[in-house]
């Protein structure tokens, strides 16, 4: 444990990201081969689930100090982080004795035997530990405790690091993390193997990924080129689909369905998975899971209905009907197409597709234009035919690992936008536990600006600079109309107040609401201070969006 905090202080010390790469590679290169497993999981983003309840945990915290509950609250609430306040709390108790040093592998372990335990037990056993745990490992401690250990790091930059110490292909060892892998000493071991060790039939590959436009195609510079992306034909053009990206696989004569977040979606999609039985052994498909007819795509809304849903009953699967839309072909006949170019890729995909003729396995078809004005103008209809813009991706480009700049574009359409009035003000978590910068926003029930009441329609936590939110806060503070626990209402009337933009990505009927609307992904855009809150939109203007 005392290796992995270390190796956990200078990640969050430096935002240099080839520092961040060599500390994972000197970690790896002198911890045990159970730690290192484990410190992988946790550096590529997993985290152990829950053990104990917080409530407990702030209960026995008080114990373990001597302060009473409410100071402890009172200490939470400041802090935002529970594991940083029982850090924190725990400075200022006496530790009699060290603790015999355990490894991180020990260490999950212990916590995991910990869960099985009844609560007299848990207890006894974490007021032992936090008496005398050293205190520079006590934070990493309760971040595991507490399910909320998150570093500072990418999975792709973790992947580099093992990568380097080992010796070995990036991309390798990329994909021999993607799927269900457990962290143990023998799977350490076989993640350093050189050469292609045997995978799991289930083991997917990493996602390529691409990069946004946001001009038009002919301003993009291509690897600090001013090349542009080169004529119109050179390009495989589709629909941006708004659905779940996932990776459809058929091996040893099982289907497994893996979501771009590595989750194993079987059961989830019994039609797709009903439809990939006929597709030849060997066989990896990349696409996305859509609300579909089969005939025309549905609304997310419909997808949303099923995300989430570990099974799926006949009412279900009649009213949001799903399909598995392809758009490549990344393993043929048990051999990896990656590195073929896409325009053989793609030409091999359709006869797949074709020869399956499975309802629910659809291919993505192309969108065909002469000019980059006239996919300009194809690109115009996406909303109306329900997707997010278009894909470019080059024809003799490779299926690579994560996001490499001008093989693969997204050209989405600009985000909708309207402008709302602050009603409501939470505080942040962790760093920004001591300001307020959650926002609820409101929109006028009135049919023209300024009239009726302020019904919420969205909350927003990004898109303001540290700056903006200090002088925010301060402005929350003397504003504050009353107190409902960590959230304060603010002054909002015709003439007082604060106007935000917020951008959305879409915008659905809701029964949930009181407005009966449902903004998809709301950010700030921008803080109008040229604006009194008199100004901003109605109901009425997000209805026409609903209605367009």
């Amino acid at each position: 444990m005392k290796r992995f905090a270390a190796l956990y202080a200078r990640l969050d010390d430096t935002r240099a990201t080839s520092a961040k790469v060599e500390a994972m590679r000197a970690y790896f290169a002198e911890a045990p081969a159970a730690d290192a497993a484990w410190s992988l999981y946790f550096l590529t983003g997993q985290r152990l689930k829950r053990l104990i309840a917080p409530t407990l945990l702030r209960s026995w915290i008080s114990d373990a100090t001597g302060l009473q509950p409410a100071i402890v609250e009172e200490c939470y609430a400041h802090v935002g982080d529970l594991a940083e306040t029982l850090a924190l709390l725990l400075d200022r108790a006496a530790r009699p004795q060290p603790l015999i040093e355990r490894g991180l592998a020990e260490w999950v372990a212990w916590l995991l035997a910990l869960r099985e335990q009844d609560v007299e037990a848990q207890r006894t056993a974490l007021l032992d530990v936090w008496a005398r745990l050293p205190l520079d490992e006590c934070f990493l401690f309760n971040k595991l405790l507490t399910g909320a250990l998150r570093v500072g790091v990418s999975s792709g930059l973790a992947a580099r690091a093992l990568a380097l110490h080992a010796g070995l292909d990036e991309t390798l060892i990329a994909q021999r993390l993607m799927g269900d892998w457990q962290p143990s000493a023998e799977a350490f071991a076989t993640l350093l193997t050189p050469g292609s060790a045997e995978a799991h039939p289930s083991q997917p590959y990493p996602f390529c990924l691409a990069s946004p436009i946001e001009d038009a195609p002919d301003a993009v510079w291509d690897a600090g080129l001013p090349s542009g992306l080169g004529p119109v034909g050179d390009y495989l053009a589709e629909w941006k689909w708004d659905g779940i990206r996932g990776q459809l696989i058929r091996r040893a004569g099982q289907t497994f369905i893996w979501s771009r977040g590595e989750e194993l979606l079987n059961g989830r999609f019994p039609e797709i998975e009903a439809a990939a039985a006929g597709l030849p052994d060997g066989t990896v498909l990349d696409g996305e899971i859509l609300a579909h007819d089969g005939t025309a795509v549905l609304p997310f809304a419909k997808l949303q209905t099923r995300i989430g849903r570990k099974t799926v009953g006949k009412k279900l699967l009649a009213e949001a009907p799903v399909a598995f839309v392809a758009y490549d072909l990344i393993e043929w006949q048990h051999a990896d197409w990656r590195t073929r170019p896409l325009a053989e890729r793609r030409a091999q995909l359709e006869t797949v597709v074709a020869d399956t003729a499975a309802p629910r396995l659809k291919l993505s078809e192309p969108v065909t234009a002469e000019s980059w004005d006239a996919l300009a103008a194809a690109r115009a209809e996406a909303r109306e035919r329900g997707v997010e813009g278009l894909m470019l991706k080059a024809r003799d480009s490779s299926y690579q690992t994560g996001r490499k700049r001008g093989a693969w574009w997204k050209w989405k359409l600009a985000a909708m936008s309207i402008d709302c009035v602050l009603v409501y003000a939470q505080a942040g978590h962790g760093r920004r536990a001591n300001l307020y910068t959650d926002y609820t926003l409101s929109v006028w029930e009135g049919p023209n600006p300024g009239e009726g009441a302020l019904l919420p329609v969205a909350k927003a936590y990004s898109g303001l600079t540290d700056a903006e939110l200090t002088r925010m806060d301060s402005w929350i503070k003397k504003h504050t109309r009353e107190k409902f626990g960590p959230v304060r209402s603010v002054e909002a009337t015709a003439e007082t107040g604060q106007v935000f933009e917020i951008a959305f990505e879409g915008i659905q009927e809701s029964t949930r609401h009181k407005a009966g609307i449902a903004l998809r992904f709301p950010r700030i855009a921008r803080w109008r201070t040229d604006k009194r809150p008199g100004d901003a939109n109605t109901l009425g203007d997000l209805k026409a969006f609903l209605r367009a």
